[in-house]
């Protein structure tokens, strides 16, 4: 996790769409953008480069 917990909480309510990577709120049914019905929840941890 980061330094902000404020920062980490607000991520924790994004999900983003698997087909077209657009961000939506937590517990929406499908997607804004696309209409696609299978999201993921935000990375919270830090990725390194390769």
């Amino acid at each position: 996790m980061g330094k902000f917990p404020l920062a980490d909480a607000t991520l924790k309510r994004i999900w983003i769409c698997r087909k077209c990577k657009g961000r939506n709120k937590r517990g929406v049914e499908k997607c804004r953008r696309c209409g696609y019905h299978y999201m993921r929840p935000k990375r919270t941890e830090i990725r390194a480069k390769k």
